[in-house]
């Protein structure tokens, strides 16, 4: 691997975009080497400026475009001449570890899909299209970065990546709903005789439990797909996403523990479990 020159102010810029987010993410990445954690800051940082576009509000039509311009961003970053200060971070990362275009568009294409408002009462196809999109397409980069790829790598940024995407939207039933998203599929809510679109009504349906505790079935098929492709990976180089998937692994037994009643605010790590987490997970 080519040693990558870093500039002190790039690294600096996406540093504190990934400090400032509060993202458990962050602890994963300071277990990189500094080469691999300015790479995991960047993609991060490029995450959370499209993100923030998708969720922000505004005028649907101008996240449109904002989003179309970041398509085109990434264009001109892989033909060399990138213009925006996160795509300039990308640059060095992007050729140093081989990162696949179609990923960074995949997140763009799922914040589209937010920022379009379809993510109300999806499809499970659709859910499944839209967790690869903003969770499965970064693990797909973020293993790349961490090294040693082997042939189960790439399962496991798929199965990790869908076990914290269905974490988050299960911890965040109550809260998504405030905002008019509503993000569990047609399947389960038709299964249990939820028929309503309005996240609200859902939100108040006596049955909602029993299709969240599905979902959570889902979720924890996820967790367990990733534990059995992790051991075939190197331990060393997948230290950052077993210290990611842990935290989050917590989560979902808390949310579980509740019975998966929906609850604003949404489940939160301690900072002594987090500190716990980080020492067990990523020092040992």
């Amino acid at each position: 691997m080519t040693a990558l020159a870093i500039d002190a102010g790039q690294y600096a810029m996406v540093a504190d975009k990934v400090r400032a987010s509060g993202s458990s993410f962050y602890w994963g990445m300071r277990l990189l080497s500094r080469p691999r954690r300015f790479a995991m800051y960047a993609i991060y940082a490029f995450c959370r400026e499209v993100d923030d576009i998708a969720d922000e509000p505004g005028d649907p039509e101008t996240k449109r475009r904002q989003l179309a311009e970041w398509r085109d961003e990434i264009d001109r970053l892989y033909q060399g001449r990138p213009a925006h200060p996160i795509a300039l971070a990308l640059a060095g990362p992007v050729r140093q570890f081989a990162l696949p275009r179609e990923d960074f568009i995949a997140v763009i294409a799922g914040c589209e899909m937010d920022g379009r408002n379809e993510m109300v009462r999806p499809s499970m196809a659709d859910l499944e299209l839209y967790c690869d999109r903003v969770a499965c397409a970064v693990g797909r980069l973020s293993v790349r970065v961490f090294g040693e790829m082997r042939p189960r790598s790439l399962d496991v940024a798929n199965a990790t990546g869908m076990a914290l995407q269905l974490t988050n939207i299960l911890r965040d039933v109550a809260v998504d709903a405030r905002i008019g998203r509503l993000y569990l599929p047609d399947e389960l809510l038709s299964a249990h005789g939820i028929a309503s679109r309005d996240p609200a009504e859902v939100l108040a349906h006596p049955n909602l439990v029993a299709a969240c505790r599905d979902l959570g079935a889902t979720a924890r098929r996820y967790f367990e797909d990733s534990d059995r492709g992790m051991a075939e990976c190197s331990r060393a180089a997948m230290r950052p996403a077993t210290l990611m998937k842990e935290m989050y692994r917590a989560i979902f037994r808390e949310v579980e523990a509740e019975g998966f009643v929906p609850r604003d605010p949404p489940v939160k790590l301690s900072k002594g479990f987090k500190v716990w987490c980080i020492i067990r997970h990523g020092l040992l």
